[in-house]
């Protein structure tokens, strides 16, 4: 004869018949069933409320999401994603709030779109590393700043790079005072004199090539052009 499976449910119940036992110690009761003496206690005041489901896990899922975003924000949030699939939480936030909207922190931001399915985690938790190649010299070259050194007498060295996509080599990497318009035009008008104008271009939306308002147009990308 096989084994009889007991639930948890049948054995709350048994549990409350003996505790309800006269003379019955509810303590070591607790104890031979393996649970706390407020969970017997919980059990006890369920019966006697005499609810069918008592004996029942309930939800721990609260009443109310005080904290959770509003849904007219997570629309603007998703209709601004929607029309441009290649930004992230800190633009939207930075273009919604010039609109005039308030906007909750970037993480939020960033939560409502994993929440709908807009931010997929790549397998093992580590993003694919996909590297492309322009088709020949002068397509497509990268430019960067890469951060900035402190010097000996309190200034600041900006490394900035030029970088090949084709090739890989590098037709800039000048130290500059500064990240400002000015210094960069004057290292890029020698750059392009020597090694003539690339077809296209590749930057990212830092200072001076951009901006942090998601405005696409800047001064120097016009000069660029």
């Amino acid at each position: 004869m096989p084994w009889k499976q007991v639930s948890a449910m049948d054995q709350r119940e048994e549990f409350v018949r003996l505790a309800l036992l006269e003379g019955a110690n509810r303590r070591e009761l607790c104890r031979r069933f393996g649970i706390s003496a407020e969970a017997g206690y919980k059990w006890l005041r369920r019966f006697s409320a005499g609810k069918d489901d008592g004996f029942a896990d309930r939800s721990r899922r609260p009443l109310t999401s005080p904290l959770r975003t509003a849904s007219d924000v997570e629309q603007r949030i998703l209709a601004v994603r929607a029309e441009h699939p290649a930004w992230g939480a800190r633009k939207i936030k930075a273009v919604l709030e010039r609109d005039g909207h308030g906007m909750p922190a970037c993480s939020t931001v960033h939560q409502v779109l994993k929440r709908h399915g807009l931010i997929l985690s790549e397998p093992g938790g580590e993003r694919a590393r996909l590297r492309f190649e322009a088709d020949a010299p002068n397509d497509l070259w990268q430019m960067d700043f890469k951060g900035h050194s402190r010097l000996g007498d309190g200034s600041r060295l900006h490394p900035l790079t030029v970088v090949d996509d084709h090739s890989r080599y590098a037709p800039c990497l000048r130290a500059l005072g500064t990240e400002t318009g000015k210094d960069v035009k004057a290292a890029l008008t020698q750059v392009f004199e020597m090694h003539g104008l690339p077809l296209r271009m590749f930057t990212d939306n830092g200072n001076p090539w951009g901006d942090s308002q998601g405005n696409r147009w800047t001064t120097f990308r016009v000069w660029l052009l």
